[in-house]
């Protein structure tokens, strides 16, 4: 009887003995550096066994032994529950790591980016293009948009904020403008709230328009509240705006990269050559820095502004006609073009 316990006991101390070894292994399988070298990705479907997607990361090296993997989960009473999506498992990734990174839900986050300048039809040609949204608004026209989005009789052009938005795959391009609006709305209520006073403006909404035609005229940071300014003093003084760029946006298709003379005196409601105060819409997406210059325009008494021809995208601001007139004949001789008299009064705008 004394024998038979001392063998149990034994027994017992190397049942222990290889539980404790197993225990350790399996330790330290979880923590071993998987093979891989290069990132792994991996899309994990909605209800995918844990083992299924265990093995096909081993099969891809970026992961160990998966039924090791598996039987420390199972021995340490955990069922982790991963979140379907796209994952990219990072070069020498753990099996901890990784299985934090699934329960988590890190997957992997696409990027759309929204150019300060695109109009609409752009925007939406980029959503259209994209292969990783889910596209539920595809072939809607924009009044057919903005009613799916709930803003049912308002105008698409304008209304979506430009920036980098990142999603995970599968994210619905509904979702995409969702967000872009909500920021639209977020960054002009906020600057329109901050405006500079006696401002000619009288709502967010005009002050949404003007911005985007201050988009339209400049890249150039160092330039906008000037451009804006120009603007704001045209409109303070009764003066029509003459920007090339609501003429474009009026032409529609008919833009062949050239603005003619025909185009100027042709009446559309988009022509601040023809028609006095701010087109009827927003022309292109203002960023941020066009709307703050907007509402913030410089101390400057221009009334017009024309390209320098330096090739750095600058402009000369004048206070007078004859002093733009200069400008302009300046400019014309920097491009090797005769300069005649600035006889056109159409073009003897802002531009």
């Amino acid at each position: 009887m004394r024998r038979l316990i001392e063998l149990l006991l034994l027994l017992g101390l190397v049942v222990c003995g290889i539980g404790l070894w197993l225990s350790h292994e399996l330790d330290l399988e979880m923590d071993r550096s998987a093979a891989a070298s290069e990132p792994v990705r991996i899309e994990v479907l909605p209800g995918e066994a844990l083992r299924t997607i265990l093995l096909r990361l081993q099969r891809q090296q970026a992961l160990g032994n998966a039924r090791l993997i598996e039987a420390y989960l199972r021995l340490h009473g955990q069922n982790p529950r991963v979140q379907a999506g796209t994952y990219e498992i990072a070069p020498h990734s753990t099996a901890r790591a990784v299985l934090e990174q699934f329960v988590a839900g890190r997957v992997v986050l696409e990027q759309l980016t929204v150019v300060e300048g695109w109009n609409v039809a752009q925007l939406r040609h980029a959503l259209d293009a994209q292969p990783d949204l889910v596209h539920q608004l595809r072939g809607l026209s924009d009044a057919e948009l903005m009613q799916a989005l709930g803003h049912d009789g308002q105008v698409a052009e304008g209304r979506f904020f430009p920036d980098s938005y990142r999603f995970a795959a599968g994210t619905t391009d509904r979702r995409i403008l969702e967000l872009a609006y909500d920021r639209m709305q977020h960054e002009l209520e906020q600057a329109w709230e901050a405006r500079a006073p006696d401002l000619p403006i009288k709502d967010s909404e005009q002050a949404l328009i003007l911005a985007s035609i201050v988009e339209k005229e400049t890249g150039r940071e160092d330039e906008r509240a000037k451009v804006a300014a120009v603007f704001i003093n045209r409109l303070s003084h009764d003066m029509r705006l003459q920007s090339d760029p609501t003429v474009i946006y009026g032409l529609g298709t008919r833009y062949d990269g050239d603005i003619h003379t025909r185009d100027l005196v042709t009446d559309t409601p988009y022509n601040t050559y023809t028609r006095a105060g701010l087109p009827p819409t927003p022309i292109a997406l203002p960023g941020a820095a066009s709307l703050q210059a907007t509402l913030h325009p410089a101390d400057i008494d221009a009334l017009y502004f024309v390209a320098t021809g330096n090739g750095d995208g600058s402009h000369h601001f004048s206070a007078t006609l004859a002093e733009h007139d200069a400008a302009v004949r300046a400019y014309l001789h920097k491009l090797g073009v005769p300069v005649r008299a600035i006889a056109a009064p159409a073009r003897q705008g802002a531009r």
